[in-house]
């Protein structure tokens, strides 16, 4: 079988996006409407970049975890690594459902379909156990295991005109929420699980070739090349390929086509970080890589006001300049860092917080 190589660019995307969300998030919900100006050449760029960081959060999810499975079964036993992969899947699940909990209001008697809201979170942990299941039924067959998954990142992406605007009154809302935006959730499984899909495409190949002789300067080309394609081609392609097949579908899709544009840059993002791998390996940057669960929930408390509900929203809702949310950004980012790096010193932190308290339930 072949060698399975540590991939260290991972984690330094992962800390690209992570401090991309932070900033994103941060200045999104402080930063006065006056200023939100889509002709200032500066709001669009940045606009455009925190437009990129949740794709990269979904693909590098789906990347890792299935990378990590690969090798697990390469090994000859992947079911602690399954049994893991589903407890990840549903510890997401549940602790993007209890930021969203406000003590205060619950004590008073008041709850809110808030709580029901689907977030980033919840919209990972499902696509993992999905990936679990994938990999459960294809994992003897790696190259029919790849097919499928590109093939769901396509779907995915191909028929999200059919469910963009989809309500679904009838369906109470804690399932609801997870296909339809009507009642506030920020994400839904659909499109969002086609970044995951490609993902773990992108893990089979590593899996299966990072062994080889020139493989990092061939994928390094091939990230950059088809990033570009699907940055500024992928939209005609599309079109052409609907007057191919007369299929209305391709050119619904071709019309409105973030996903496939955000999914190249998410390629030019993982090429740049490859290409200078070899700086960033035990770095800052691959350190707060490690962390992005613990960063994530502390962040979510210091801004949002989880369980408590009185975060920097509820002082600062929508009140700041660009100068002092540009500096109020920066200084975020070194706050919850550094509490994430001496206060919950990895991502394991939580996860064996978690494993006590059930394990104690269990007793």
């Amino acid at each position: 079988m072949a060698q399975t190589n540590r991939l260290y660019f991972i984690d330094a995307v992962r800390a690209f996006a992570i401090l991309m969300m932070l900033q994103g998030h941060f200045i999104d919900t402080l930063l006065s409407p006056i200023y939100r100006d889509n002709s200032n050449t500066t709001y669009i760029i940045w606009s455009y970049f925190r437009g990129i960081t949740a794709p990269v959060f979904f693909t590098i999810s789906g990347l890792v975890f299935a990378y990590l499975l690969l090798r697990a079964y390469a090994k000859g036993n992947d079911k602690p690594r399954i049994k893991k992969g589903l407890f990840r899947g549903l510890l997401l699940l549940a602790i993007g459902y209890s930021l969203r909990i406000n003590v205060f209001s619950w004590l008073s008697g008041y709850f809110s379909s808030y709580f029901f809201v689907i977030d980033v979170l919840q919209c990972i942990g499902l696509s993992l156990i999905f990936l679990v299941a994938l990999h459960s039924i294809f994992k003897k067959h790696s190259y029919i295991f790849s097919i499928v998954l590109f093939t769901i990142g396509c779907l995915c992406f191909v028929t999200d005109p059919l469910y963009r605007n989809l309500t679904l009154d009838t369906v109470p809302k804690i399932i609801a929420n997870y296909m339809t935006k009507t009642n506030g959730s920020v994400f839904t499984i659909l499109p969002w699980f086609g970044y995951s899909a490609f993902g773990a495409f992108i893990s089979t190949i590593f899996f299966r070739h990072v062994h080889r002789d020139r493989f990092k300067l061939y994928t390094i080309i091939t990230f950059f090349v088809v990033g570009g394609f699907l940055i500024y081609f992928s939209s005609l392609f599309l079109t052409k390929l609907s007057y191919l097949t007369d299929i209305e579908l391709f050119k619904m899709s071709a019309d409105y086509n973030y996903l496939f544009t955000r999914l190249g840059n998410v390629l030019i993002l993982f090429g740049v970080f490859y290409a200078f791998e070899q700086f960033l390996k035990q770095s800052i940057v691959a350190r707060i890589g490690e962390k992005t669960l613990s960063i994530y929930v502390i962040h979510f408390i210091l801004l949002y006001g989880s369980f408590t509900g009185y975060g920097l929203k509820y002082f600062l809702n929508k009140s700041l300049n660009p100068t002092e949310a540009i500096l109020g950004a920066i200084l975020f980012l070194v706050v919850v860092c550094f509490i994430s790096f001496h206060y919950a010193k990895t991502n394991a932190f939580i996860y064996n917080l978690v494993r006590k308290i059930t394990d104690r339930v269990k007793k």
